[in-house]
């Protein structure tokens, strides 16, 4: 790209005038996908236009708007888009689409500006939009949460949001469990986590990976059984026949395996027991699936079209897919597009934060 330094320069000056003198590396290279960068190319000069930000950055306001003036000339506007983009393979019957919140604490603005615009692609085709409730982590809810995310969604949604609420499916998760394991697409795994990120660092796959579908099935049920106590135990050994909190682990088994470039794809874990007691299910349940598992079934079985996601689950989507085609699913897998972080000066995002604060 010609004049890339000073391009650059020109819109990191433009960028901190708008926020109080400090720039930010991404809206600048945005800027400069406008001037002709190639996106393919923008993580080769990622690092020089880091530095010319940085350097901006060190100047006052007074010395950013004498040198901006002497380059506004070579900066443009973008042009102002309104309304919704056309998503693709949209059907006569609409599009079918969700929004995941954890029970951690309230809705907060980043919650409803990312669910809304999923909301109002349903509104604009018609189809089914769905609340879903990720409570399958019996230690990060808070149980006032339920309410407040359900009376929040009716109210943000217009009444029309289908609520679910993922403990409720935990029969359905087990049934999707089985069938992978099943289907050599899954193992169980009784490596320590320290052993296992040695495989992982070392891309060796770990012993569990070579054992037979019918050893597989004969841990998983020892993974369910009730057996052991539902208290946690401070000994290493499970008094029982059954595994105990951190001796098991449900893996999906990764078509390249350990070899695989991206180590979040390495035989990542779908399912873990975890004994402590759940505001909904109480102890009835000890094995409660992971975010990527519980979601892909329900994507599945809720026949999602279309997902609008933040792009840090950039990595969650390629497993879910994986776990999509090892279901013989592949082509039911929803198209997916991605959004950046929303950087809102002063105001706090964070659900557990606005929990501290409400208890205060």
């Amino acid at each position: 790209m010609k004049d890339l330094e000073k391009k650059a320069r020109a819109y990191a000056l433009k960028n901190a005038l708008a926020h109080d003198g400090k720039a930010q590396v991404g809206p600048v290279i945005s800027s400069l996908f406008n001037e002709g960068l190639n996106r393919n190319e923008a993580g080769k000069y990622a690092k020089e236009v880091s530095k010319i930000v940085n350097d901006v950055n060190k100047l006052n306001l007074e010395q950013q708007e004498k040198e901006f003036s002497e380059l506004k000339d070579i900066t443009s506007e973008r042009e102002a888009r309104e309304g919704l983009q056309e998503l693709p393979n949209v059907k006569k019957t609409g599009v079918i689409m969700r929004f995941a919140p954890s029970p951690s604490g309230p809705m907060h603005i980043g919650h409803a500006a990312t669910s809304c615009i999923s909301f109002l692609y349903v509104k604009k085709y018609g189809g089914k939009f769905y609340v879903r409730i990720e409570d399958t982590n019996p230690e990060n809810i808070y149980p006032p949460a339920y309410k407040m995310l359900e009376e929040e969604s009716k109210w943000l949604f217009d009444g029309i949001a289908k609520i679910q609420i993922q403990s409720d499916h935990m029969k359905r998760y087990y049934e999707y469990a089985d069938k992978l394991v099943k289907k050599k697409a899954a193992y169980v795994c009784t490596c320590s986590t320290d052993d296992f990120k040695k495989y992982v660092e070392q891309m060796k796959p770990c012993p569990c990976r070579d054992n037979s579908v019918k050893e597989n099935i004969e841990r998983w049920k020892k993974m369910l059984d009730k057996r052991p106590s539902q208290v946690r135990s401070t000994s290493s050994k499970s008094q029982s026949k059954g595994f105990g909190e951190g001796e098991a682990v449900l893996r999906f088994k990764s078509e390249n395996g350990m070899k695989d470039k991206n180590p979040a794809m390495r035989d990542f874990p779908l399912a873990r027991i975890n004994l402590a007691s759940h505001p909904r299910q109480n102890k009835k349940y000890r094995v409660w699936p992971l975010m990527n598992f519980s979601v892909s079934v329900d994507d599945i079985e809720d026949k999602m079209t279309h997902v609008i996601r933040a792009k840090e689950h950039i990595d969650n989507a390629k497993r879910q897919k994986m776990i999509f085609k090892a279901l013989g699913k592949e082509k039911q897998f929803p198209w997916t597009g991605f959004l950046g972080r929303y950087h809102f000066k002063d105001l706090e995002l964070s659900a557990t934060q606005m929990r501290k604060d409400i208890e205060a």
